[in-house]
């Protein structure tokens, strides 16, 4: 077997050139492609600045971002960026970097600059985005648990959008089996959306990779977010939607997936929930029917499923202990419950209490708490449980 190739390094950016790529990425109506045009002539920021407006527009740039890059009026808000970047601990990633991701190289517009938090060996990294509805069934959440875990078990890294729902249940069910996550911003690297998911932003940071194209600060305005998944789907191998409704931001990623000439993959779900009205469709129209992380891998190319292999990935079973629980006195009360929860039905504690007589309600309060914790239960709005598949 060929030994893997050595992943790319980053070329640290000089403050010099932070400052000159920063104030090229404000200057306004100016896209990545007519910017490589342009650098394809003047190869440096630094030079792009010091031309003309004649030199600039005999090159195709349009006259309004000619006069702006002339003009220079870009470089204070450049200035703050910089600061911005620093503060937050954040890297530069340039177009022209050699740990650009070479897959998000190949879209119709890759962003100029992407502002990373994290470990950056990710950006060159075998990746799976995995997406879907904010607002997904506990079937959804049990699918996008379980398959975010083998996958990054097996050597792949999620990539997501750090979105409530499918997205959040992704990212951490790779960081809980020790595996590899990138989470790609719809605001500035420096900002959490949604605000309950701070603590999560935190460990991505410190075990994964966060990124956006968005300059820091940038709040998490509604458009950003559709502009946001071409990304997503842009650094992936694939995109397996688990959830969403037919007309959904996940359907947009898995669109700009079949156009980015990526695989796509999609859980089947029930005919009558809305929620799988999107991957239902997906598969009707040619995608991937996905039960096991399996079926993903299999359609990789032999050199990503060599990567992994030899990257490591720890094995695909479920690193949850099977069988009788660790839970001291409560182990046969925590088989028991768990006999009873569902994975897909919620059942309120109530019919809990009521279907396990023998026992206090003191007791089976807290043996849920301990298979909470074990990662084997999960509550639910309303008092009800369901099982972790």
């Amino acid at each position: 077997m060929p030994a893997a190739a050595p992943l790319p390094t980053l070329t640290a950016l000089s403050p010099e050139d932070e400052l000159h790529w920063l104030a090229l990425r404000l200057v306004p109506g100016l896209g990545t492609r007519r910017v490589i045009q342009l650098l394809e002539k003047f190869k440096t920021p630094q030079l792009l600045f010091r031309s003309s407006v004649s030199e600039l527009e005999a090159t195709g740039a349009p006259p309004g971002p000619a006069r702006s890059i002339v003009s220079g009026c870009t470089f204070d808000d450049a200035i703050d960026q910089q600061n911005r970047v620093r503060a937050a601990g954040a890297t530069l990633v340039s177009f022209h970097d050699r740990s650009y991701p070479e897959l998000l190289k190949e879209i119709l517009d890759p962003p100029l600059l992407l502002f990373a938090r994290g470990d950056l060996s990710l950006l060159s990294h075998p990746s799976i985005a995995v997406v879907g509805t904010r607002k997904p069934t506990p079937y959804g959440m049990a699918v996008a648990e379980k398959l975010g875990g083998e996958l990054a078990a097996a050597g792949l890294c999620v990539i997501s959008g750090m979105a409530r729902g499918i997205d959040t249940a992704a990212h951490k069910a790779a960081l809980s089996v020790g595996g590899k996550t990138t989470a790609v911003f719809g605001c500035g690297v420096d900002m959490t959306y949604p605000t309950e998911n701070r603590k999560l932003q935190e460990q991505i940071v410190s075990r994964g990779l966060t990124i956006s194209e968005f300059p820091m600060g940038a709040p998490a305005y509604p458009q950003n977010f559709p502009i946001r998944n071409r990304i997503v789907a842009g650094m992936s191998q694939g995109v397996l939607v688990v959830e969403g409704a037919q007309y959904s931001g996940s359907a947009i990623t898995a669109r700009l997936a079949v156009e980015q000439g990526r695989e796509v993959f999609a859980i089947p779900g029930n005919i009558t929930s809305q929620a799988s009205w999107g991957p239902n469709l997906l598969i009707r129209q040619g995608a991937k029917l996905v039960t096991t992380a399996q079926d993903v891998i299999n359609e990789l190319s032999p050199e990503t499923r060599r990567r992994i292999q030899n990257g490591g990935g720890a094995s695909m079973e479920d690193n949850r202990k099977q069988g009788t629980l660790p839970l001291g006195p409560n182990s046969v009360l925590g088989d028991e419950i768990l006999a009873k929860l569902k994975v897909d039905q919620p059942m309120h504690v109530d019919d809990l209490l009521s279907g396990l007589e023998n026992y206090s309600s003191s007791e089976i309060v807290v043996t849920l708490f301990e298979l909470e914790l074990l990662g084997l239960a999960r509550q639910l709005p309303g008092k009800q449980y369901v099982k972790v598949w």
